[in-house]
C-alpha cells in the first residue's frame, strides 16, 4: 500500500485527485497508476485503470492471472469491471469511497454470481493514511475556493 500511497502522491503533486494504484505478482510490480483525468481530458484515466494498462503490457496478455492490486481508494464500477475483466485475483484498498465504490459501499461487483469471475477483496489497508491525502486534498481545494466535485474522482 505503501508504494500505492506514493502513486497518489504523484496525483496530488499534478493537482490531481490523489489516488494511486499497483499491481504486484510474484513480489514484483507490474504496473502503477494515479488519477490523471484533468491532465489527460480522459474520464478513464483512473489510477486503477492506468495500472491496468500498465501491467498488462508488461506481462503481454490483457488476463493478469495472479496478481494483486493495491489501490488507496474503492475501485469505481468501471474500475472493477476492468478488475474483472482483467482476472486480478485480489484487490487491496485504503478506504471505502461510499459515492461511488463497487467493492462493498454502493456495489460489491467483486462476488456477484451473475459475472464469470471472483475477485478477492481486503479492505482497511493504511485507511486512515488513505482517506488523511484524499480529505487534505479536498480541504485545499475548498480552502482555495475551487468547489470539489460531487464525486471522489
Amino acid at each position: 500500500m505503501g508504494l500505492a500511497l506514493r502513486e497518489a502522491r504523484k496525483a496530488e503533486a499534478r493537482g490531481e485527485v490523489p489516488i494511486g494504484a499497483i499491481i504486484v505478482r510474484d513480489g514484483s510490480v507490474l504496473g502503477r497508476g494515479y488519477n490523471l483525468r484533468e491532465g489527460s481530458g480522459d474520464p478513464t484515466s483512473h489510477a486503477e485503470m492506468r495500472a491496468i494498462r500498465s501491467a498488462a503490457r508488461k506481462a503481454g496478455n490483457w488476463r493478469i492471472l495472479g496478481a494483486t492490486l493495491y489501490v488507496t481508494l474503492e475501485p469505481c464500477p468501471m474500475c472493477m469491471g476492468a478488475i474483472l475483466l482483467a482476472r486480478l485475483e485480489r484487490v487491496v484498498f485504503g478506504c471505502r469511497d461510499p459515492k461511488a465504490g463497487a467493492a462493498g459501499s454502493l456495489f460489491d461487483l467483486s462476488d456477484d454470481p451473475r459475472l464469470n469471475h471472483r475477485v478477492e477483496l481486503t479492505t482497511g489497508i493504511r485507511e486512515e493514511e488513505c482517506s488523511s491525502i484524499l480529505s487534505s486534498f479536498f480541504a485545499g481545494l475548498r480552502r482555495r475556493g475551487r468547489p470539489a466535485s460531487g464525486c471522489v474522482r
